[in-house]
């Protein structure tokens, strides 16, 4: 393959648009989650998505689905339900939910492909998560999560000393300052993640996608599942980009496996996951993700 300044450009400019649009997501929501938090006690979040009886994985799936956060902005509000001590199993459920169900990547599915299409992908998707989140609480997969996700962030000091010379800062200003301190410890994943996924996004030629994932490749359902994971594509993308991957040939089946893949996961949120979980809960979110992807597409070319 040829480098060529077009790739070059394309490449920094997706750099240059993610950055600034994940910076402004992950402070925006950070923020809104500290006010949250500041209303809303613990015991209360986790009342709401306690898993007696099933119900809190389905109340987390579809908090997932009202929420317009892409994979990388899950991340802060995955971090505050942490800190509130919410159900393992039903924070696995928003995690998995989000970002595939939220009401940008729903809307444009059925402006794309029709009422029919989007209610099979809500419904893979949905059905998944709820059993993905159950099935890695009763494994214990909790046990992965390091143990400072769960930390509170130490309120920083303002003035000259903390020792109570200084006046105490207002609840906005600690919350920004809780919101600022997340983001520092998380610039470095973030960063590393937008470079290694704008990289591929500017050399990957969309060609090449679909010619090994075609109708007649009859491994292009998983093909297409694995080549979406190291793709950020927000959802504004994926569907007309889709669009596009179908009228150069490729089949709607390992369309169905991209979107779920690159909407669901992204190296920059694998990256950014390292900062809360252990290596064997990254292997499992990767292996739900992509599970759900492959079986989506498969079910796809049987059914429709």
């Amino acid at each position: 393959m040829t480098i060529t300044a077009e790739m070059i450009m394309e490449s920094l400019d997706m750099f240059a648009f993610l950055a600034v649009e994940l910076t402004i997501l992950f402070l925006g929501i950070s923020y809104l989650v500290g006010v949250l938090q500041e209303y809303i006690p613990p015991s209360r979040i986790q009342s709401i998505l306690s898993s007696q009886n099933g119900k809190g994985y389905v109340v987390a799936a579809l908090l997932g689905a009202i929420t317009p956060f892409c994979s990388c902005s899950t991340i802060p509000f995955l971090k505050g339900l942490l800190r509130a001590r919410a159900g393992f199993g039903t924070m696995m459920v928003f995690l998995f939910a989000s970002p595939l169900l939220n009401p940008v990547i729903i809307g444009l599915f059925i402006v794309t492909f029709g009422i029919q299409v989007t209610l099979f992908y809500f419904a893979i998707a949905l059905g998944v998560s709820i059993i993905a989140g159950y099935a890695l609480e009763k494994l214990g997969f909790e046990r992965f999560v390091k143990a400072e996700a769960y930390e509170q962030p130490k309120p920083s000091c303002c003035g000259s000393s903390c020792g109570g010379a200084a006046p105490k800062p207002n609840k906005w200003l600690k919350i920004w300052q809780s919101t600022w301190k997340d983001f520092k410890k998380v610039l470095p994943y973030l960063i590393g993640g937008i470079a290694i996924g704008s990289v591929i996004y500017g050399f990957m030629p969309t060609e090449w996608i679909s010619s090994v994932a075609s109708e007649e490749n009859i491994f292009a359902v998983p093909v297409a599942a694995i080549i979406g994971i190291p793709l950020y594509i927000r959802a504004e993308a994926v569907i007309p980009l889709s669009a596009a991957l179908a009228a150069k040939g490729m089949g709607l089946g390992a369309i169905m496996a991209l979107i779920i893949g690159s909407a669901g996961a992204s190296l920059t949120e694998v990256i950014l996951l390292k900062s809360l979980f252990k290596n064997q809960m990254i292997i499992a979110f990767l292996v739900v993700i992509l599970t759900m992807a492959v079986s989506a597409g498969l079910l796809y070319g049987l059914i429709f």
